[in-house]
């Protein structure tokens, strides 16, 4: 079935860290994850390494890792460096297209991507980017199986 990803924002790792253990992906509200989370198939060090590479410009190899909060045995808790949600705060249609289209041509597990999914995608995490620095929350994210 594969592996679920629900980002989030909270204002502090410690706030992240209570994610309740027995909650699945349909249980999953606004309350307990922070407003407007989003649930998606893609990893975050894909999200990560598409915004840093894709929009700033940053050598894959030089791409931060991530965070670990909580790791157990039924999910973990990871979080993002803000350096992957700040840039899409501050960029235009233009650096969105331009990202989409390079991420397009990497080829993942399931191939290469549509450019278009890939913008919408953009769009989304833009989305979140916005609703983060409002709430002063940093990004996080809640794996499981």
């Amino acid at each position: 079935m594969g592996v679920t990803y629900k980002y989030f924002g909270a204002p502090d790792g410690a706030t992240a860290a209570r994610v309740p253990i027995s909650m699945r992906p349909e249980e999953l509200g606004g309350d307990e994850l922070g407003m407007n989370g989003m649930f998606t198939k893609i990893k975050p060090e894909t999200m990560a390494a598409m915004v840093l590479t894709g929009i700033e410009g940053v050598p894959l190899h030089k791409v931060p890792p991530l965070e670990l909060v909580v790791l157990h045995p039924d999910y973990a808790v990871v979080k993002l460096p803000m350096t992957v949600v700040d840039p899409l705060r501050g960029i235009g249609e233009e650096s969105v297209g331009a990202a989409a289209f390079i991420w397009s041509t990497v080829p993942d597990r399931g191939g290469p991507r549509d450019a278009f999914n890939v913008y919408q995608l953009l769009h989304e995490w833009q989305d979140f980017s916005h609703r983060l620095h409002e709430a002063g929350h940093q990004p996080y994210c809640l794996v499981w199986p």
